[in-house]
């Protein structure tokens, strides 16, 4: 349904988005993960023509954003980081107002009314926008977007300034509509794309550095085999025997309680230590509580592409 190819965007010397290139497929929940200033709404931007780009395509439903603009915008429902409405008006109007501009061919009354109950704004749709609490104008914003029944939305940071409640009811929301709609969400909040995206895609000064599901992108970053291991017995004399195994990396303490610690140890990848492990800790009557495989967090994951490699602390 969008299909990005080798899209660009430069202010003089700076590459605000150098050459990125991405598919979001049809029902797929795509999230756009990054620092700020990685260049995830200037790539919104030029997904939705707001903007035009330097270089490289955006094809909406195989139409260009740029050749045929008012065609392709048909497909997209758009809602930026500061949704656009119209203090001054109601729900109804600002609605009507944004179903004529899009030149809606649906039953007005009917599509608005399903809209609205989609989004819960029922109760307020006779009220001035301007009165209403953040997480209703939200939803009014993702109202506009879904009017026309676009297949494709973007939301630009959605969940921006809601309190808890109201972002667990955008999330699920979000989640409804990627069931009919391809959605690409950017965020750079990490729990919001862990708990609805079906792919994430990590950007980082202009550049995609990642584009996978969350699980083979832990697959593939983990590098070295982790283990978390829970040992009774002295720090030194557990590290110095754990260190001596051969292909061990890291073995760092990451919490102790009851003369009982917790460590952190890494192997060279495709390395399984846990029976010298097992038989070097025997050797000295330091018995092993817990051993356990530790996956990579989203968190974590963000930090290694970001940060230009591993955020592992050396001994």
């Amino acid at each position: 349904m969008i299909e990005v190819q080798n899209l660009s965007k430069h202010y003089g010397d700076k590459h605000a988005v150098d050459g990125i290139s991405f598919t979001a497929n049809d029902g797929e929940i795509l999230g756009f993960l990054g620092p700020n200033g990685a260049g995830k709404s200037t790539t919104m931007n030029m997904l939705t023509g707001y903007i035009s780009s330097t270089g490289g395509k955006a094809l909406i439903d195989g139409v260009d954003i740029l050749e045929n603009p008012i065609k392709a915008k048909k497909n997209i429902g758009y809602l930026p980081e500061l949704p656009p409405l119209y203090m001054d008006m109601t729900v109804k109007e600002y609605l009507n107002f944004i179903y004529d501009l899009k030149k809606c061919k649906l039953p007005r009354v009917s599509h608005l009314k399903d809209i609205c109950s989609l989004v819960k704004i029922d109760h307020v749709y006779g009220r001035i926008i301007g009165n209403l609490s953040k997480g209703y104008r939200q939803r009014v914003g993702l109202a506009q977007a879904l009017v026309g029944n676009p297949p494709v939305l973007i939301l630009d940071e959605p969940t921006v300034g809601l309190d808890p409640k109201q972002i667990i009811e955008i999330r699920t929301l979000i989640k409804r509509l990627g069931k009919n709609h391809t959605v690409i969400l950017s965020s750079h909040i990490l729990s919001e794309v862990q708990a609805v995206c079906d792919k994430i895609i990590v950007i980082n000064e202009g550049k995609i550095v990642a584009d996978d599901t969350e699980t083979a992108l832990s697959d593939k970053l983990q590098g070295s085999h982790i283990l978390t291991a829970k040992i009774e017995g002295e720090y030194e004399t557990v590290a110095k025997a754990v260190l001596n195994i051969e292909g061990v990396e890291l073995c760092k303490q990451i919490n102790e309680r009851d003369g009982v610690i917790e460590y952190r140890i890494e192997s060279e990848e495709g390395r399984d230590i846990r029976r010298e492990l097992f038989s070097e800790m025997a050797k000295l009557s330091c018995p092993i509580l817990e051993l356990k495989s530790a996956e990579m967090s989203l968190e974590d994951i963000f930090l290694q592409l970001t940060l230009g490699g591993s955020a592992k602390e050396e001994e």
